[in-house]
């Protein structure tokens, strides 16, 4: 059975916190069948600014996108929208969009019952909770939560910038990696509301490092925290009943003797728990570690192309058959095959062209016909 893919993209230019301004060049959001290690594009949404990040509702019959923006009809902040998912063809009927309460809303996640999405917004530095309504549409914001600070590096880090939003297993408590405060911030989840974590209210950063997207192991006693800025991946061990990540160790995702100027993007953990990737842009690569199921610990596998320049984001199919990555300044999207026993990937000739991507999700295996 085909699953249904869907692309994030930048429609229009948008200024980056190192001052570098991207010609946004998608069309909205993609849509693909995916099969057999086979795109077969079904059609583009248009009319979403600049939907980068996506997030599927738990069943796949809606899917939710930041507005990516600095301003939404006239409001400092940007958005978010909600769509209706048809799951034969990919196309997307917009429901409704709320203000984000954010500049740059860069990343969002729904809850795990399904009636919350939590948005990451990161020049605004700031989290937002909007309630969704029965019929998978968007109430206003019930939460706004502003992050104070800043960190070592006077351009990146100069005040708070939220990356991204990760629930741990029990959804009981969500983590929002800041990059600009060099800190994983701990929340409790009470069903509706987030307030700080008694027990601990963050996890520290290597000042400079740059925490931006935070990843769950399967087991749900590991996290895995990829750093922007210093190319560092760092483990953490995990108390479920307390909410605490202490640390155990931080590795670099970039090969020992690079010389130049890379960032990390992505992280996830291959849906059997025992390997590990994440993004570097300027190194352009996709690196891979070994997960010791019983410890935690990393053991590094290699480096592979991603494919293009600036990996953004990648995802794992449902299955772990499959990798499928998004690159920023090549507009494409492209296939890799999972080694499930050794973690190894091999790129397939196997490619799409998508106009600056930026995510790419599975919205869930679907009725899909042929492709």
């Amino acid at each position: 059975m085909p699953f249904l893919v869907f692309v994030g993209t930048y429609t229009e230019p948008i200024r980056f916190g190192t001052g570098r301004v991207l010609q946004g060049k998608g069309g909205g959001i993609h849509a693909f069948a995916f099969a057999d290690g086979r795109l077969h594009e079904r059609m583009v949404t248009a009319g979403a600014r600049n939907p980068s990040f996506l997030a599927p509702g738990p069943d796949g019959r809606y899917l939710y996108c930041v507005n990516e923006l600095k301003e939404w009809e006239g409001q400092f902040g940007g958005a978010v929208s909600a769509f209706r998912v048809d799951g034969e063809s990919g196309a997307l009927t917009l429901i409704n969009t709320q203000a984000s309460l954010g500049t740059d809303p860069c990343h969002l996640i729904l809850d795990p019952a399904g009636k919350h999405v939590l948005v990451a917004n990161f020049a605004g530095g700031s989290v937002t909770v909007l309630p969704v309504r029965p019929d998978g549409g968007l109430e206003p914001a019930s939460q706004h939560i502003q992050h104070e600070g800043r960190s070592r590096d006077p351009v990146r880090q100069a005040g708070p910038h939220a990356h991204a939003v990760a629930f741990d297993l029990t959804g009981h408590f969500v983590f929002v990696p800041d990059l600009g405060l060099d800190k994983t911030m701990i929340y409790v989840w009470d069903g509706s509301r987030l307030t700080p974590n008694p027990n601990q209210n963050w996890a520290e950063a290597a000042p400079g490092a740059g925490p931006r997207q935070l990843a769950m192991h399967p087991g749900g006693r590991f996290a895995y925290v990829i750093n922007e800025l210093d190319s560092t991946i760092s483990v953490f061990r995990y108390d479920p009943d307390r909410g605490r990540l202490d640390p155990i160790e931080t590795l670099p995702t970039l090969p020992a003797g690079f010389t130049g100027h890379s960032t990390c993007a992505e992280v996830q953990v291959h849906p059997s728990g025992r390997f590990l990737y994440g993004s570097n842009r300027g190194h352009d690569s996709i690196v891979t570690y070994a997960i010791d199921t019983e410890t935690g610990h990393l053991t590094p596998r290699g480096h592979t192309s991603s494919g293009g320049r600036t990996p953004r984001h990648f995802t794992l199919s449902p299955d772990g058959a499959h990798l499928l990555a998004v690159n920023q300044d090549d507009d494409n999207l492209v296939v890799f095959r999972v080694d499930v026993a050794t973690g190894a990937l091999t790129p397939l000739q196997e490619m799409a062209t998508v106009g600056t991507p930026i995510c790419v999700r599975f919205a869930s295996e679907t009725g899909l016909g042929p492709p």
